[in-house]
């Protein structure tokens, strides 16, 4: 394939009927500009000039080429330089795929900052609970858990998933706290299941020493989504399993409290997912830096870390 330095050596040369003009006008030496020609010339296997020491002129076969690639010269020099531009700053389409509660909750706020400092970009966000094929579907970044790497796929952790136990103080006003996990089938379960599987997931619980026991939570209320279950907790109709970025405000607030502090289940890690480490479009970049600095500044990962109690 030709390079655009052959092509437009050649185009300047012809219009200026000189290799000497046509490098004043590249900011070549006559020499380089020569050369380009030489090249294109030897990949085509046609002479396009005709040398003397006096003047340039066309062949027939210089012509023809000439005219075949006429404007489409400026138009491929404009999308070179759009392209280019659009390397260094940050522009178009960021489409990120999201898990509903979490990206709700601790990406969509980073957004307003995103466009404040990036006006060129425009976000095509997706909250869905699947694991997306980021190259086949054309994803710029994902955020979540449970993806496939396939060949030049990176993944950058940014925190625990760690599964708790919580309950509205409501439910739990004169009821018996469990003191492990085995004590959780006594209450009321408000679980999820799987889309995939059909089936409610079971989980198993540690603490800081090591210890594994098994969580079972009766099936009273039966839902397919994490922001369900825990709005279900907060009308204190039981208690969920949930991970903790899921329900870290509620935390927070006091509007539920967590059950068993020291036990949590380990359900992955939340990670940054993206195409190449290499020749990233400025639009990705800046998305991954923005994630991973304010994970880093809010203490995130350790915020959401169960096993911290």
């Amino acid at each position: 394939m030709e390079t655009l330095a052959n092509l437009e050596s050649f185009v300047k040369s012809a219009e200026t009927a000189s290799f000497s003009e046509a490098a004043r006008r590249m900011a070549l030496t006559p020499a380089a500009v020569s050369r380009n020609v030489a090249m294109l010339e030897r990949n085509l296997g046609v002479r396009l000039f005709q040398r003397s020491t006096r003047k340039l002129v066309l062949t027939e076969a210089g012509e023809r080429f000439l005219q075949s690639i006429g404007g489409n010269l400026d138009a491929l020099q404009a999308a070179i330089a759009d392209a280019s531009s659009g390397a260094s700053e940050p522009a178009g389409v960021l489409k990120v795929s999201l898990s509903p509660t979490f990206g709700t909750a601790h990406i969509l706020p980073l957004l307003p900052d995103l466009l404040r400092k990036y006006p060129r970009i425009r976000p095509e966000w997706h909250f869905e609970n699947r694991p997306v094929d980021l190259v086949a579907e054309g994803y710029d970044a994902a955020i979540g858990g449970g993806f496939a790497l396939a060949p030049g796929i990176v993944a950058r952790t940014l925190a625990p998933a760690h599964i708790v136990a919580v309950a509205a103080p409501a439910y739990m006003a004169g009821r018996a706290r469990p003191s492990d996990p085995g004590g959780l089938v006594h209450l009321d379960g408000i679980v999820m299941r799987s889309l995939s599987t059909g089936r409610v997931r079971p989980w198993t619980m540690r603490d800081a020493a090591g210890n594994e026991m098994a969580a079972h939570l009766a099936e009273t209320i039966v839902v397919n989504d994490p922001a369900a279950m825990r709005e279900a907790a907060k009308l204190g109709l039981g208690v969920a399993l949930l991970t903790v970025p899921d329900v870290l405000a509620e935390l927070e607030a006091g509007s539920l409290v967590r059950l068993l502090p020291h036990w949590y289940a380990d359900a992955g890690a939340i990670s940054l997912y993206y195409a190449s480490r290499t020749l990233l479009p400025a639009k990705t970049r800046v998305f991954i830096d923005l994630v991973a600095e304010v994970f880093k500044r809010d203490r995130l990962a350790e915020r959401f870390a169960g096993s911290l109690g």
